[in-house]
């Protein structure tokens, strides 16, 4: 009885193996048993797919939040690059040495949050949330995504305070991008406006050009945009013409800055700025 089974069975798998060689009925067959099995495929897949989605949605807002900062602090330190491409190409225009302006670009920086602003409305400055244990020091030039913003002029421990371009009584070296002119950045009391010093009639000056830091006097980096030329008047009879210039940065709207780090900037601190930072650090120890 067990043997007539097993010949039954092995003559109808001959029979079967026979039909899907020569027949089409077998993919046929075949296509009918997959399309049958598809829901249990899918049923069987739905797990994984549940959680999947369930780890999507229970991402934490705090999660969001870290992965946003981190974001944006990487796409300010991007632009900040991107801010040197112009000066280096006006460099190689004129047939400058570019070895040492690559080198330039590779300036260390460091993103911190503008947390305050000074009350007085006479004074344009900003308060960072980094300070002399993150060793900033007064004279760092600071950036924010479209260009130089300030400068350091007092650190403590936790914080630092950075006057603004168009403080009154601030100036930036600063060269015309397009020709090489040099020539003095003075703030004038309001964010949007900025004034050049002393611009003789015969400097190669237009409207639209965009203002680079120098370097000269060692408080600014080279190279980074400042602002660009928006008005030029020419007075018969006066020895310089008024050239009003406006500033890149956002001064009154940025959030997150850059302060950038040199040797330079490190020789700038001086030894009274050093023993007044570190009181300031040991008082708020205190």
């Amino acid at each position: 009885m067990l043997g007539t089974r097993v010949l039954l069975a092995v003559l109808l798998s001959a029979a079967l193996m026979a039909g899907d060689r020569y027949s089409p009925v077998g993919d046929h067959l075949r296509s009918w048993l997959t399309n049958g099995l598809a829901p249990v495929y899918w049923l069987g897949h739905t797990p994984s797919r549940v959680g999947g989605w369930l780890s999507t949605i229970s991402t934490s807002r705090e999660d969001l939040i870290e992965e946003n900062a981190a974001l944006q602090s990487r796409m300010l330190v991007l632009e900040r690059r991107s801010q040197r491409y112009a000066s280096l190409a006006a460099e190689n225009n004129r047939l400058r040495e570019l070895l040492s302006s690559s080198a330039a670009l590779d300036d260390s920086v460091m993103v911190a949050d503008i947390i305050g602003v000074t009350p007085d409305p006479f004074t344009h400055e900003v308060i960072l949330d980094k300070g002399s244990r993150d060793g900033v020091r007064p004279g760092q030039a600071i950036l924010d995504a479209g260009g130089l913003m300030g400068q350091v002029v007092h650190s403590s421990a936790f914080s630092s305070r950075v006057v603004l371009i168009s403080d009154n009584s601030h100036a930036v070296p600063v060269e015309v991008n397009r020709s090489g002119a040099r020539a003095v950045l003075l703030g004038t009391g309001d964010r949007n406006v900025l004034e050049l010093a002393h611009v003789p009639d015969t400097m190669d000056i237009q409207e639209g050009d965009l203002l680079v830091s120098s370097g000269l006097g060692g408080r600014f980096p080279q190279g980074y945009p400042v602002a660009t030329i928006s008005s030029i008047e020419y007075n018969p009879g006066a020895p310089f013409a008024r050239v009003r210039a406006q500033p890149m940065a956002s001064l009154d709207s940025s959030r997150m800055v850059l302060v950038v780090f040199t040797p330079e900037s490190r020789r700038l601190a001086s030894p009274e700025d050093q023993r007044e930072t570190s009181a300031d650090a040991s008082m708020e120890d205190n």
